[in-house]
């Protein structure tokens, strides 16, 4: 205080001196450098004390600086109060006597205020030191009193020296002795000399207490250095940030190795390590960072995020509003962690994260610099943005939906949905736009645009673009205070300057759906898309994979481009579109959006029309689009269902408006030409005979359902279905590894194309001839019956086939008319000699489409009596008899005879002839040589023995027994041949075979006896 107020003092003496010398100089006279006209004498507070010190002299002379200092400040304020610099010279006394009134007029004026605020200065000095000088007698006064006490406790020390002896004089008389004589007791034993030696030998034990610590912690979770979670979180607050650092590391260990630690503690974690947010120190913030993002935050995933999220945003905003830089950007950091696990926590806290990030671009010139920590800001603000819908509807939909929490107050609600977020949206997309204007310069200066830099200035893109589609689709305006300059960036073979001008050129297309943009701009922008359509970028010719990559944020603009485009742009965005297309990987993402693309260029809507009537320039390439659709199915196979997907949807919704526009039509029928190998392929030899068994299965058969659901449906949609695509359909229905639903699908989807009348009668029954006729059934064997397990049998699969085929064919027409066309073609499928359960199938497709009286002509029944003598020997030799009626045997047995039956009932000469045939065939055994007789003897047997069960079935059937009767010579002559044979010594039999055949002569008595007494009743 008393140097404060010294050295103000001082000053102000200075500029008394300086002041007065000036004001003397101005009023002709000398200075007077006394001070004692304006300071009181110091010395007369402080005479009354015994101890003072003075203050310094005043200086004899004023120094020259101050002095200098204060006539040039009066100069200049004197000069700036006239209007300009002042002409009169010091040494010229006898000037103008008007200039120097007026001179002398000014200068008193701001001598006199200088003069009274020194003097307030003066006055306060001189109240310092009469301050000064009453603390210094008050510390006088306490000096003095201390002397005193000093004095009188000497003198007390004496007289008490008086009163008792001190203590030295004790020590002194102590001293004198020199020998202490011991007293001895009489009867003791007299202790042992000092030099004796001691030989007793002692020993403890070694105790190790168990230590308290440890045993505490006994079955508590600890980690590698044995601290448990409590000890780990309280020395997160240590004041040392290794510490902290190592106890951050213990805890991720620590719940690494003991999940069930975070499940039980989570809350009081949390709410702990949330105070190290705001660390200073840098390894303890990302040490923190990464315990969250690999370990906490994953394991609350399936919890309620909510309530742990409100511990953490409390803290990440105070940390977005710390001094340090790098606190503030690691905040973004976590709550971009925060909106990765939660993304509804942005739409809870949307305005002040975006206040946030505002201030942080808008006030702090940093980023120019530190463009790595801007960066990591800047990709959470995309993903915060990226939340954010793009359409009115999405918009609505998610307000609805969005989850509001009680503990927020200022939490948008459903009134007002987004009405809170738009207008900071509308007010950051300025300081985006400022920003990476800013990066513009920086980067045009060197030779190539670094890493970070491109980084951040392409979230800035994505950032004001995602803002500006935003605001634009939920508010329906289109007028923004700042928007970005149409202008891009000189690409200059580097392509990094493409991406971005990539970007730039999707947010102006964004924007010229709502603005008229210049003509000027839109010449630009319309050569930049051609360019790059065309493959022209980054100075040369790239890879397919950067410009496929590229390329993805463009094509959904082209459709509008095309319609709106006017003259000769027209054709050019078709024709780079076309060879984008063309060129591309099948398998690409950028085949699937030019896919798309195309599908709004063919599919005609009410705001964008591509039909050839009203632009012509698209006709050809809709065609050269069309053609393609079929090879690019065959280039993606089965291994590309997404993409073999969208091109079949395209195929579809092309099939479907084709009728609008006759010439896609005409191309749309002829696609089925290509489409036939998708389906399968029929390998022919040189001579153009097929070769039984060689097809070639296309990816129809291995595609996913809802691929093979599509295929079907564009089948519908032909004007007519030819041929060669019913034979390749044909050929893939007979592929094992074809699922029976898809199978009975298809047979569903041509019966509906037929019934349109898109195909000929002719080819659809050859096609259900040809499913019938060579559908391979497994396993061969009819018997045992597994048809209920389709993965060891399909013969329950077939069965469902016949009976579709059999209802579709009666349902055809004219019963006559079908069977006409029908009969030839299934006797020479059966002359083909097929498996038994073909012959079956094909013989109840002739059941179903016969009539009483037959409609068999008497050729087909003289052809097929001798087929089905065979066809039943073959049946009764395969299927076990069995004498219950309800057994598996008997109903197997019964499906098989049934068609025969209803033939024999409709036609009583086919019987006649099948009859004759079982007795041509047991005579054919009689005329075998010696040596086949002796070979054959078993299959003799066995054939005798079939023919009897066969005979026995049609005794049993009530209307083949009717019918039967009628042929009672015949089956008399079977019974005479049997019994021929029987006794016949020119077949060997052995016992066994003996024993059957006698056991068919019984049955076949009983059935002879039978019908000799229905024709007696009769």
């Amino acid at each position: 205080m008393f140097m404060f107020a010294f050295g103000l003092g001082l000053m102000g003496s200075k500029i008394i001196l300086g002041l007065s010398a000036y004001q003397n100089a101005v009023a002709g006279r000398s200075p007077d450098l006394s001070l004692a006209h304006l300071f009181p004498d110091p010395a007369a507070s402080l005479s009354s004390s015994s101890w003072h010190r003075s203050l310094p002299p005043p200086p004899s002379d004023p120094p020259r600086r101050c002095r200098t200092f204060i006539c040039r400040t009066i100069r200049h304020m004197d000069t700036a109060s006239i209007g300009g610099p002042s002409t009169q010279s010091t040494s010229t006394p006898l000037a103008s006597g008007r200039k120097k009134r007026k001179r002398s007029q000014s200068g008193d004026v701001l001598v006199d205020a200088l003069i009274e605020t020194v003097q307030k200065f003066s006055n306060m000095y001189a109240m310092v030191g009469e301050n000064i000088g009453r603390l210094a007698n008050c510390f006088q006064y306490e000096a003095d009193s201390a002397t005193r006490r000093m004095q009188v406790f000497d003198e007390v020390k004496k007289f008490v020296g008086y009163m008792a002896p001190s203590k030295a004089s004790k020590k002194q008389q102590k001293r004198g002795v020199d020998f202490k004589k011991i007293k001895r007791k009489i009867g003791r034993k007299l202790p042992p000399p000092k030099n004796a030696t001691n030989t007793e030998i002692k020993s403890k034990a070694i105790i190790l207490p168990e230590q308290s610590v440890a045993s505490e912690k006994a079955g508590l979770a600890v980690n590698k250095k044995g601290l448990t979670l409590k000890e780990l979180l309280q020395q997160t607050s240590h004041h040392n940030a290794k510490v902290r650092k190592d106890a951050l590391v213990g805890i991720r260990g620590l719940l690494l190795k003991h999940p069930a630690e975070l499940t039980l503690h989570k809350y009081a974690v949390i709410e702990k390590l949330r105070e190290r947010i705001g660390d200073d120190d840098k390894v303890v913030r990302e040490t923190l960072y990464q315990l969250f993002k690999s370990v906490i935050f994953p394991d609350c995933k399936e919890d309620n995020l909510g309530v742990f999220i409100s511990l953490l945003t409390a803290y990440i905003f105070s940390a977005m509003t710390h001094l340090a830089i790098e606190v503030r950007l690691m905040a973004f950091k976590f709550f971009d962690l925060v909106v990765q696990y939660y993304p509804n926590s942005f739409f809870l806290y949307a305005e002040k994260i975006l206040q946030n990030y505002e201030d942080i671009l808008r006030k702090n010139k940093f980023y120019l610099q530190e463009k790595g920590k801007l960066k990591t800001a800047l990709f959470g603000l995309v993903r915060c943005l990226s939340l954010l819908p793009c359409d009115r509807r999405e918009a609505d939909k998610d307000a609805g939906q969005r989850v509001l929490h009680a503990f927020e107050p200022d939490l948008p609600t459903e009134s007002d949905g987004y009405a809170v977020i738009i207008p900071k949206v509308k007010e950051l997309v300025p300081v985006l736009v400022n920003c990476f204007e800013e990066f513009i310069p920086g980067v045009q200066a060197v030779p190539s645009l670094d890493a970070q830099s491109f980084d951040c200035m392409l979230c800035l893109l994505q950032s004001i673009d995602r803002s500006i589609r935003f605001f634009l689709h939920f508010t329906g305006v289109g007028n923004l205070e700042s928007e970005p300059s149409p202008g891009g960036l000189d690409a200059d073979g580097d392509e990094r300057y493409f991406t971005l001008n990539i970007a730039i050129a999707e947010i102006f297309l964004h924007l010229s759906e709502w603005t008229l943009l210049p003509t000027v701009s839109l010449e630009t922008f319309l050569e930049f898309i051609e360019s790059a359509l065309f493959g022209k970028i980054c100075g040369g010719n790239p890879g397919k994979a950067v410009k496929e990559k590229h390329l993805l944020t463009l094509l959904p603009f082209i459709p509008k481009l095309v319609s709106l485009a006017a003259g000769e742009w027209k054709p050019r965005l078709l024709q780079a579109f076309t060879k984008a297309f063309m060129d591309c990987n099948p398998e690409s993402a950028l085949k699937l959006a030019c896919l798309s693309t195309i599908e709004e260029m063919l599919i005609p809507r009410e705001d964008m029309m591509f039909s050839g009537t009203r632009v012509p320039e698209i006709l050809d390439h809709q065609i050269a689009w069309i053609r393609e659709l079929p090879v690019l199915l065959m280039q993606l196979g089965d291994k590309h269902q997404s993409s073999s997907q969208a091109v079949l949807r395209l195929l579809l919704k092309v099939g479907q408006c084709a009728l609008l526009n006759p010439s896609l039509a005409w191309e749309y029928d002829n696609m089925q030409y290509s489409l036939k190998d998708f389906v399968s392929t029929c390998l022919d030899d040189v001579n153009g005979i097929r070769k039984g068994g060689n097809i070639c299965y296309g990816p129809f058969v291995k595609l996913p359902s809802d691929c093979q659901e599509l295929s079907l449906c564009c089948i519908y949609y032909f004007s007519f279905l030819d041929s060669p695509l019913l034979k390749s359909i044909s050929s893939c229905c007979l592929c094992s590894d074809l699922e029976p639903p898809k199978l009975l699908r298809i047979l569903e989807v041509l019966n509906s194309v037929y019934k349109a009348g898109r195909i000929q009668i002719a080819d659809h029954i050859s096609f259900f001839t040809t499913l019938l006729s060579r559908f391979r059934v497994f396993p061969d064997n009819i018997f045992p019956v597994t048809e209920n397990d389709a993965k060891i049998s399909n013969r329950g699969t077939f069965k469902s086939v016949i009976s579709i085929v059999c209802s579709y064919i009666s349902q055809m027409g004219d019963n006559s008319l079908v069977f006409q066309i029908l009969e030839n073609v299934v006797l020479e499928q059966i002359t083909l000699r097929p498996p038994l359960d073909n012959v079956c199938a094909l013989l109840r497709l002739l059941a179903t489409l016969d009539s009483k009286p037959t409609r068999l002509n008497e050729e087909s029944i003289t052809s097929l009596g001798n087929l089905l003598s065979g066809y039943l020997i073959d049946i009764a030799l395969c299927i076990p008899k069995d004498g219950d009626e309800n057994s598996i045997c008997s109903r197997t047995w019964h499906y098989y005879l049934i068609p025969c039956f209803v033939l024999f009932d409709k036609s009583h000469r086919l019987l006649q002839l099948v009859l004759q045939a079982l007795g041509s065939l047991i005579t054919r055994f009689s005329s075998l040589s010696p040596h086949d007789q002796n070979q054959n003897a078993k299959d003799c047997s066995s054939t005798i023995d079939a023919a009897v069960s066969v005979l026995l079935s049609m005794h049993k059937d009530v209307k083949i027994l009717r019918i039967i009767s009628s042929f009672k010579e015949d089956v008399h002559d079977i019974f005479r041949k049997i019994v021929c044979l029987q006794s016949s010594e020119e077949i060997r039999l052995n016992l066994e075979e003996k024993h059957k055949v006698q056991c068919s002569v019984d049955k076949l008595k009983v059935v002879t006896s039978s019908l000799d007494k229905m024709l007696l009743t009769t």
